[in-house]
């Protein structure tokens, strides 16, 4: 079983990663409807709004308590982030909450050393309101799904994009619900699962890029997709390790090596961006979402090489 310390602890670290993921996902779905579809134009602004809610509250309880690792790893903000919010806003007009930013990038990494009834209490609520949270958005990108899928809908998203950013959801979900029974992590076992589910997240957003990028921009786009057969074959050694018909140490680090170039390349399109020098039709926080996806991932791998 979980001690309160370690509850509290990989609690907050989750909502840190998760919550602003979620938040930009709702994002990138509410700039995508048509004016036909206002009312999930407002739901998707409404669920942006709750998930900054709950990243502000998280964030109020984290200083002094997360992980060093966790704050350095780049997977709660970058350096480009607080930018790319910038520029995001000022292209679609959302007014996105940058003092969360602001305040992410003063948060100390530290160790809770005595068990606090009171935070464990105050994180196990988070975990409640989140659980809730996300399986209210889970359903709304559900709905876009099957909206989109049965031409009821049109969106600038592609469909796979939707349906990708319903995995992460749910992937998001059952963490917290096992966080919330106060489950051990079987390292191996996660090693598997996680190195399973991001080598597919990391392909499809090699796919995506590839896709967004101007038709003149040969090199990234060819970049993109050498990435996107790169990662479609680890996600195959990846189902082979659960199968148990490869060593998952090679998978892990196959994986470890593709993530550290395909991250340099997010970084680098990142910046590109942010500074308006890649022709694309990529708003600049999807970039950044990468981005992280790509740090939380990373520093994942380094824990399931040891």
């Amino acid at each position: 079983m979980l001690s309160s310390i370690d509850f509290v602890r990989q609690s907050l670290e989750v909502h840190l990663f998760f919550a602003r993921i979620m938040k930009e996902h709702s994002f990138f779905l509410e700039v995508g409807f048509t004016p036909r579809d206002a009312n999930f134009t407002q739901q998707a602004d409404d669920f942006r709004r709750e998930f900054d809610s709950l990243l502000g509250e998280v964030v109020s309880l984290s200083n002094g308590i997360v992980s060093p690792s966790v704050l350095q790893s780049g997977e709660v903000i970058t350096p480009y982030t607080l930018n790319a919010e910038m520029a995001s806003s000022y292209y679609t007009g959302v007014r996105i909450a940058t003092e969360l930013t602001q305040a992410e990038a003063l948060l100390m990494g530290g160790c809770l050393m005595i068990a606090n009834p009171m935070l464990d209490q105050r994180v196990f609520l988070i975990n409640q309101r989140a659980m809730c949270l996300i399986a209210a958005l889970i359903q709304f990108k559900a709905t876009i799904l099957s909206n989109v899928l049965s031409c009821k809908m049109f969106t600038v998203n592609y469909p796979l994009l939707i349906d990708h950013i319903m995995r992460e959801a749910k992937f998001y979900l059952g963490i917290v619900k096992r966080l919330q029974n106060r489950e051990n992590i079987n390292i191996e076992k996660e090693a598997m699962e996680q190195e399973l589910f991001w080598n597919r997240i990391m392909a499809e957003h090699s796919k995506f890029i590839r896709g967004l990028l101007d038709p003149t921009e040969n090199e990234l786009i060819n970049t993109a997709n050498n990435f996107s057969n790169e990662f479609d074959q680890l996600t195959a050694e990846a189902m082979a390790a659960i199968d148990m018909t490869i060593p998952l140490m090679k998978v892990t680090e196959d994986s470890l090596n593709a993530t550290q170039r395909i991250r340099d390349f997010k970084e680098q399109g990142t910046q590109g961006l942010v500074e308006c020098k890649i022709k694309s039709i990529i708003i600049p926080l999807l970039g950044d979402h990468t981005l992280r996806e790509a740090n939380h991932y990373l520093r994942l791998l380094k824990i399931f090489e040891k």
